[in-house]
């Protein structure tokens, strides 16, 4: 049987999770710093990921008509490089969805980011009836801030969050950015 493909970039295989995936999921949120803006670089146990993170990730969302997260490869050495994140904010349609990544620091500078979050946005506006493509990290975190803004999205607000356990550059709040398909289709010169 042949595996399914969600999306091929120029470099990049997006492709559905599986249980055989838990040893790379693993080792990509057992890094301190991939984990570093989202716990304070703690990692997660083996039995966390099979139990809650990797179920999470294999999701499938049934008024998307598909799942919201995929791992990423690189499309020549097939190697595990992260996953990406394009998943609806409500039960009932795809009309706003949460954009997200998460990559191995080998795969870090090299465009990767941008290049998967673009062409899942496209994919989201053109295929997958979505409305607006929402996203949300660190203020401190200017890496993924640097790669939303590539991708199309603007900010829109800075927001702080009670966490139990804050991290470091917690209190300079967390930022939100967005897109919508009008003006998504406006910058592409294209009618909604």
């Amino acid at each position: 049987m042949a595996e399914h493909v969600f999306l091929t970039t120029e470099r990049l295989v997006l492709r559905p999770f599986t249980e055989a995936d838990l040893d790379e999921v693993l080792a990509l949120h057992g890094d301190p710093e991939v984990m570093r803006f989202i716990n304070g670089g703690r990692p997660a146990s083996r039995t966390t990921i099979r139990d809650e993170i990797l179920p999470r990730l294999m999701r499938h969302h049934a008024s998307f008509g598909t799942r919201g997260f995929w791992a990423a490869e690189d499309r020549t050495t097939r190697r595990f490089l992260g996953w990406f994140e394009l998943r609806p904010l409500a039960d009932d349609g795809p009309v706003v969805v949460e954009l997200g990544y998460r990559l191995h620091r080998f795969a870090w500078g090299r465009g990767h980011a941008t290049e998967g979050a673009r062409a899942l946005v496209r994919k989201g506006f053109t295929e997958l009836g979505v409305r607006r493509v929402i996203a949300q990290t660190m203020a401190v975190n200017t890496a993924s801030r640097s790669v939303l803004e590539k991708t199309g999205l603007t900010y829109v607000r800075t927001f702080y969050e009670d966490w139990p356990d804050p991290i470091a550059g917690a209190e300079h709040g967390e930022v939100e950015y967005a897109l919508t398909e009008t003006d998504w289709r406006r910058r592409l010169g294209q009618a909604s």
